[in-house]
């Protein structure tokens, strides 16, 4: 027997959505990955993972789920919302949530939002979604309307090119950006190119206020952690995240060392604190 599943969900009013499964009983787990990431992100944790049952998602976009529809933008908000019809696809009327970067604060305005249906948030070098100040409102329409155009997309002449410009100016490893290669590259007229839609690089037209994403933070009641990178990452800002952290009541905060792709780097130790959350809150409603 494989040790996880590719399916795909139906859906009434929206494109299917493609995931990964893995487990078959247990606590229901669904889990969030980051931009121009996809399911396999969550792959090296599986092995650490036993005893939950793990809907690893690919968003919209994203590793083997079609993109939106021609007419659509990649608004955040409607990440929430792709998960919540996963979970009614699933059948999953209360779920564990596991995110990581744009998964984590997809997974945060969730729990935030929907606290009925989250038993527990457990997020991964992210915390609630970006932000930016109203006075940079105007400025940041002008960017997006800039930017947000078609443009050719760039092939790479062999696999391991297209892997080398994943990797660079990041963090990122390159045995992650391999595996992350195996659901994102495909293999084109003159070499490889990466599949994910362009649209999700252009820039978004709206951010929360950073008070708007506190309050939000503050209204989560599902026991909630948080793993962060040591040392710190780019891609979390010092100060703003203490903030955050300190919105979310009781919040429990984790420093692994590694780099923003840190549940690839060091998924054993990653995992074991996810399943020690999960099994904490479980013990807690049994008392």
């Amino acid at each position: 027997m494989p040790h996880w599943t590719n399916e795909t969900l139906e859906f009434d009013r929206r494109r299917p959505m493609a995931l990964i499964r893995r487990g078959q009983s247990g606590p229901r787990v669904i889990a969030l990955h980051g931009w121009l990431d996809n399911a396999l992100s969550f792959q090296p944790m599986f092995g650490h993972l036993d005893g939950l049952q793990l809907a690893c998602l690919d968003f919209p976009g994203h590793g083997d789920s079609p993109p939106r529809a021609d007419a659509a933008r990649y608004h955040f908000d409607d990440y929430v919302f792709d998960v919540l019809a996963a979970a009614d696809a699933l059948g999953w009327e209360r779920f564990h949530l596991l995110g990581h970067s744009l998964g984590g604060a997809v997974a945060s305005v969730l729990a935030a939002g929907c606290p009925e249906r989250v038993e527990s948030l457990s997020v991964i070098e992210g915390l609630g979604p970006l932000t930016a100040p109203p006075d940079k409102t105007a400025e940041g329409w002008r960017k997006a309307i800039h930017a947000s155009r078609d443009r050719p997309r760039r092939v790479h002449a062999d696999r391991a090119a297209a892997i080398d410009a994943r990797t660079r100016n990041s963090d990122l490893p390159r045995a992650a950006a391999e595996l992350l290669a195996e659901r994102g590259l495909e293999r084109v007229e003159g070499g490889w190119q990466w599949r994910h839609d362009l649209r999700l690089t252009w820039p978004s037209t709206q951010r929360y206020t950073e008070p708007q994403v506190l309050d939000l933070l503050g209204h989560i009641q599902a026991p909630a952690m948080c793993v962060l990178a040591s040392p710190r990452s780019r891609v979390v800002p010092g100060g703003l995240i203490e903030r955050r952290v300190a919105a979310v009541a009781g919040l429990k905060l984790h420093e692994v060392s590694g780099g923003h792709h840190l549940h690839m780097q060091a998924p054993e130790k990653v995992a074991r604190l996810v399943k020690k959350h999960i099994r904490e809150h479980i013990h807690a409603e049994q008392a």
